[in-house]
């Protein structure tokens, strides 16, 4: 992988949502979609991961929301971005894959005042598309590292394939924690 395509799956503090401390030994990124099937699949697997492997793996979730064939996954990223940033993103984001198949303009504001949030805050960032911009420079990420689907995950800047089921990813994880 060339270093601009490196450079792409570097945590951003400024922008990226991240679970772990920055010096964890381990970068695992999912480039995810909320209205996609698989990624609901993987969200409770993933996150039995992150606390079996506990302070060792640092996590970035970024959005890649498959418009063509999910309808409501593009607001529902802006949703968690704005959720993201009254400091919510992780309730919200998992609110989003417990229900998947409601993620209506409605739906949104519910699970907005289920995490809490200002409502005229989230209503108006939601209105004028605020975190719109992110969400597709995540995508434009995500295109030039060549993903094609979702969940898309990158350990150490490395791909990896979670095409026949997570076990890939935790034999990977475990793998590279073996060799520090």
């Amino acid at each position: 992988m060339t270093a601009a395509l490196n450079a792409i799956l570097v945590p951003d503090e400024a922008t990226d949502h991240i679970l772990g401390p920055a010096d964890s030994s381990i970068t695992l990124v999912e480039y995810g979609d909320f209205e996609c099937p698989s990624c609901a699949q993987a969200h409770p697997a993933v996150k039995i991961m992150l606390n079996h492997f506990g302070r060792q793996v640092r996590f970035v979730f970024r959005h890649f929301p498959l418009r063509e064939v999910h309808p409501h996954a593009e607001m529902a990223a802006e949703a968690a971005e704005a959720a993201g940033a009254q400091g919510k993103f992780w309730p919200f984001h998992d609110l989003l894959f417990t229900h998947q198949h409601r993620l209506g303009e409605a739906h949104l504001r519910d699970y907005a005042l289920q995490v809490g949030l200002d409502m005229a805050r989230f209503e108006n960032e939601m209105r004028d598309h605020v975190y719109l911009q992110r969400v597709q420079e995540q995508m434009q990420g995500a295109a030039a590292l060549r993903v094609r689907a979702t969940p898309t995950f990158y350990l150490d800047g490395a791909f990896v394939d979670v095409s026949f089921g997570l076990a890939n990813l935790q034999q990977a994880i475990e793998h590279a924690i073996a060799k520090r």
